[in-house]
């Protein structure tokens, strides 16, 4: 491993609280680099193996969480002093990259993973906060060095949210998956432990407005009952969400006995087999920048049906690894346009198959980490000689 570049990497979701994509993301770059150069991470909460973890104290726990968030920020940042170059995932890391950057005049290099212009229903998670966590997600874009897109949909999306960027400051480094973690495994056991029966989709994601869960369940009441459901879907952002998905769950799973909810984080190796059993695998998200969980369901060659938003099309292609539904915005429209694609789909196993052989091939040939790890270091190395 090279000694010549340590980098700080910062981020809120570090094993065994990750959540979201951008948390494996941070996860899988992190195992890649680490076999070249000297990474120090810093995350959200205690302490662990292999990261230092910044706590807040109890006397601060009932502040907004977007204080809290830049609270634990200004911590890090005094702690980045014996780093080369800080790069920070998600707007509630981004200040600390920012921080660090003023404080020890080391570079700073974000990645996109969302924006927070593009999401106004945070207002609903964080109240007043949510003004809070995009004034720091603008100052900290507004003066990176670099910033990494996970797609080129995204680096459109940045240029929309922050027209006063330069273009040329924004490189486009795709999200991976791990295919060894993430390949075809089947395990009767563990669908016999959950009680699935019989052919079914699956939904992989948080319960937030942009995962367009409520939409899939909608448009779930003109899908034939012969076909099952599994959904492994937890942590809402917010009451409201939360209450509104267990309430459309509960109303399928009154006339269905195979709708099968998984509101805990299942373990990767669970996860695998449901992944890999399904017939389909289903995204209806309404904003997605790449979205990671359509490259593990095609690394466990499993078909795709999402929606055609943000840089899904650049990972799920159209009538090879899977089909995509539009999304304009009106919800109805999009929830018959599911269910109707979701039938068809069903209804015919040999494309379904053919989708997802090509979907495995495609994820092993075109996402792999090392490749992406090389591309960044590439970046990390062009930053700081340019300073």
């Amino acid at each position: 491993m090279s000694q010549d570049l340590r980098i700080g990497l910062v981020t809120k979701e570090w094993p065994p609280h990750i959540y979201g994509g951008a948390g494996v993301h941070a996860l899988q770059l992190t195992q890649a680099l680490r076999e070249k150069i000297t990474v120090d991470v810093h995350c959200f909460g205690e302490d662990r193996q292999d990261a230092t973890g910044y706590s807040l104290p109890s006397s601060l726990a009932s502040l907004n969480p977007a204080l809290q968030a830049l609270t634990t920020d200004i911590e890090i940042a005094q702690a980045l002093d014996t780093v080369d170059l800080v790069h920070s995932h998600t707007w509630y890391a981004n200040m600390a990259g920012h921080f660090a950057s003023l404080l020890h005049g080391i570079p700073h290099i974000i990645t996109a993973h969302s924006l927070e212009p593009d999401r106004p229903w945070k207002a609903e998670q964080l109240g007043g906060g949510y003004r809070l966590s995009s004034w720091a997600e603008k100052t900290a874009y507004e003066s990176a060095d670099a910033i990494i897109a996970v797609s080129n949909g995204m680096k459109k999306d940045i240029l929309k949210a922050y027209p006063s960027l330069d273009p040329s400051k924004i490189h486009t480094i795709l999200n991976g998956v791990d295919t060894q973690k993430y390949s075809p495994t089947h395990d009767q056991q563990v669908l016999n432990q959950i009680g699935i029966v019989g052919r079914y989709a699956i939904f992989v994601g948080r319960i937030t407005r942009q995962k367009g869960l409520a939409h899939l369940l909608r448009a779930w009441k003109n899908v034939s009952p012969d076909i099952g459901l599994v959904i492994a879907a937890g942590s809402p952002d917010e009451p409201a969400i939360g209450a509104e998905i267990a309430a459309l769950i509960q109303e399928l799973q009154a006339s269905r006995k195979n709708v099968w909810w998984q509101e805990k984080m299942l373990p990767q190796a669970e996860l695998k087999v449901l992944l890999s059993s399904a017939d389909l695998f289903i995204c209806p998200s309404v904003y997605e920048p790449l979205g990671i969980v359509n490259l593990e369901a095609m690394a466990c060659e499993t078909a795709v049906l999402a929606s055609r938003v943000g840089g899904i099309p650049e990972v799920v292609q159209d009538g090879i690894t899977g089909e995509l539904v539009d999304y304009s915005g009106d919800g109805l429209e999009f929830e018959n346009a599911l269910s109707s694609k979701i039938t068809s789909l069903m209804s015919d196993p040999a494309k379904l198959e053919r989708y997802g052989k090509a979907g495995r091939t495609r994820a092993v040939n075109d996402f792999a980490w090392g490749a992406i790890a090389e591309q960044t270091e590439s970046l990390y190395r062009s930053v700081i000689s340019q300073r």
